[in-house]
């Protein structure tokens, strides 16, 4: 069984829910469990579909992470094989009285406690060449990162890329790692990271046995990962991998947590308040996160 939050129910995550799987229940006999209180969800009509609605009060952002909480201790207990999480608000859930919320990513790591995970980005273009991008570090201001990035986050992230590539049974697992600065680093003229942090965690993670290489610098490295040269990424921080990513695979990119103790997965967008309810959301993204979430489950 795979469990699916609807997120914000104010939000678009109801509605991408319904129409993700209204394309796939006819796919396979999977089982889901949708946990939250919609109208679009509860028009779905399919033995395979049970809804759960823990009480989250009036609140969506409270609502939201009521609804979140219960998936994954759904999967902690082994009752679904995977969680799929529609998008929430952090905006919103701060200001709910959350006011540690960095994102569901961490959220999720701390319920399931473990802090050894990292965040990975997926997505092909129209051609089908795929990025594969895990973050050594994730929500973070820019100011900060520099700081907050430590050899073994980095050696985390490779290990954790390195794992992927065998779980989605990838023939190899050749990981690139992107520097930090510019050039990275310019031999230590544009900064000194790669010297201090990066590469000193590419060689113990070489030393280990993974095909990892670098750091190189950003601006190009994308072009070859995309080309084949390799099967994923390790980007420094959350703009540096996701742009790239969201370039050519905006509509279907899919976010997987990698570390966590189940298989959790989520489309990559917003709760785009904008177009919700006037029936415009695109699934494809959902659609992915679901693809995904039953394969890795599956194995």
């Amino acid at each position: 069984m795979i469990a699916i939050t609807i997120g914000d129910p104010s939000g678009i995550g109801p509605e991408v829910t319904a129409k993700a799987l209204g394309a796939e229940l006819p796919r396979d006999d999977t089982h889901y469990v949708i946990i939250g209180d919609h109208p679009l969800v509860r028009e779905l009509k399919s033995d395979r579909v049970r809804l759960f609605s823990p009480d989250g009060g009036a609140v969506p952002a409270l609502a939201a992470m009521t609804y979140l909480k219960a998936g994954a201790e759904m999967c902690l207990r082994g009752e679904a094989k995977a969680l799929v999480t529609a998008p929430v608000s952090k905006e919103a859930i701060i200001r709910a009285g959350f006011k540690d919320f960095v994102g569901q990513t961490e959220y999720l790591s701390a319920l399931a406690g473990t802090m050894k995970t990292a965040m990975m980005l997926l997505g092909a273009d129209d051609r089908g060449r795929w990025l594969r991008v895990a973050l050594a570090t994730t929500h973070l201001p820019i100011r900060r990162v520099a700081d907050q990035l430590t050899q073994p986050k980095i050696e985390l992230a490779i290990e954790l890329a390195a794992r992927a590539c065998d779980q989605l049974g990838l023939a190899r697992g050749r990981v690139a790692v992107c520097g930090l600065n510019p050039h990275a680093g310019e031999g230590g003229n544009l900064g000194i990271e790669e010297q201090t942090v990066i590469s000193p965690a590419v060689r113990a993670c070489k030393a280990r046995g993974l095909d990892v290489h670098g750091p190189f610098a950003a601006d190009a490295l994308f072009y070859y990962v995309l080309r084949g040269d390799y099967d994923a990424v390790v980007a420094m921080y959350h703009d540096q991998g996701l742009v790239p990513l969201k370039m050519i695979g905006f509509e279907r990119g899919v976010n997987w947590t990698l570390g966590l103790p189940f298989v959790r997965t989520s489309p990559d967008h917003g709760t785009a308040f904008d177009i919700a309810g006037k029936n415009l959301a695109n699934p494809s993204s959902m659609i992915e996160s679901i693809r995904l979430a039953k394969q890795l489950a599956a194995h």
